[in-house]
């Protein structure tokens, strides 16, 4: 793979963190802290370090398929137990 792969996986991983940024600006309803921003940062650039790796260390396309899905299904599931505590873990944001 391509180091530029891995900058359009970053750019997309920063356009995320911009949506609670924007959406901060224009209501009081959102109010993310500097850790909220650093454990989605962590958890989005983290996640498009292993996928670019991933592809790169994976040929076949099932596989592939298969290790990215998989890695983006486990970020959702921890990022939602961090937003509102779907499994009641110690980590519930709620």
């Amino acid at each position: 793979m391509k180091n530029s792969s891995l900058k359009v996986m970053f750019i997309m991983a920063t356009v995320i963190l911009l949506i609670p940024v924007i959406a901060m600006l224009l209501t009081a309803e959102v109010r993310w802290s500097l850790g909220d921003f650093l454990v989605a940062a962590i958890l989005l650039y983290g996640n498009a370090f292993l996928a670019h790796w991933m592809l790169g260390k994976i040929t076949s396309t099932r596989g592939r398929l298969i290790a990215v899905g998989s890695l983006l299904v486990v970020l959702i599931l921890i990022w939602m137990e961090l937003a509102v505590g779907v499994f009641g873990t110690p980590l519930a944001g709620s």
